[in-house]
């Protein structure tokens, strides 16, 4: 029961193939009260992925990260204290995607770094008054910041700077005892995953490379690493990226 007794916010539950639905499952296993936020059009996903959780009684809120009314108003529309907060936030036109990185217009990718960068910040400044006693907010990355991947284009960008988001937030967010960290994930088939051109690429590498193996339809792993991350087992560690990858990242040609 690692979080036992623990208020958590999950962003990103769209279905039950995603990092963010094995998150809110598993942090409900472990103890915790889970908060789902979610908005428009997906709202309904989030409502019919809640119904799948061990205790599907769940409070949902509206929360569009990039608009600057629902981060003023996410505290209140929540209510109570939260000890972890969830980033599972992504999303690139498809301009951004595929191979065409020298072509992508900047207004797709200002969307592609609002979304999926600047979006985490906005969450930290969200539920910072919700965390009094600190606590710890977790993302999900890609491992971008080191090495240029194929067919990521602009979202590798975004990721990479999702990386220096986090350390940013770590520094500016200690004093408050707010850990921040990340979770590189290896390729999960998820629906954003789905949307990639030439996603498949990534699949045939990690089952090549990963000395563990990796299973893309699995996102257990990844979301294991987030609840020990939420929990109070790392009350010292802020600002890292903790791979869950198989050990991929680790393994050269």
């Amino acid at each position: 029961m690692l979080l036992d007794g623990k208020r958590i916010l999950v962003t990103g539950v769209l279905n039950d193939a995603s990092i963010a639905f094995s998150v809110a499952r598993f942090a409900q296993e472990q103890g915790a009260t889970v908060v789902l936020s979610s908005f428009g059009r997906v709202m309904s996903l989030t409502q019919r992925s809640a119904k799948r959780l061990p205790d599907p009684d769940v409070q949902i809120v509206e929360f569009d990260a990039t608009s600057p009314d629902d981060v003023h108003a996410l505290a209140g529309r929540i209510g109570g204290e939260l000890a972890g907060a969830v980033h599972a936030i992504a999303f690139a036109p498809e301009s951004c995607l595929g191979g065409g990185f020298l072509d992508a217009p900047w207004d797709d990718v200002a969307t592609a770094m609002h979304v999926s960068t600047y979006s985490l910040k906005s969450l930290a400044v969200a539920v910072r008054p919700l965390m009094p006693a600190g606590g710890a907010i977790v993302g999900f990355d890609f491992d971008n910041g080191r090495v240029a991947w194929p067919v990521y284009d602009w979202m590798g960008v975004a990721k990479a700077a999702l990386q220096s988001t986090a350390r940013y937030l770590a520094r500016d967010l200690g004093g408050s005892n707010i850990r921040v960290n990340l979770v590189a994930a290896g390729p999960i088939r998820t629906i954003a995953a789905k949307s990639i051109p030439g996603f498949e690429q990534f699949e045939v590498a990690w089952n090549e490379r990963a000395p563990l193996g990796w299973d893309v339809r699995d996102p257990e792993p990844a979301a294991r690493a987030c609840i020990a991350l939420l929990s109070d087992l790392f009350p010292a560690t802020t600002a890292e990226v903790v791979h869950v990858d198989g050990g991929y990242h680790a393994i050269g040609a």
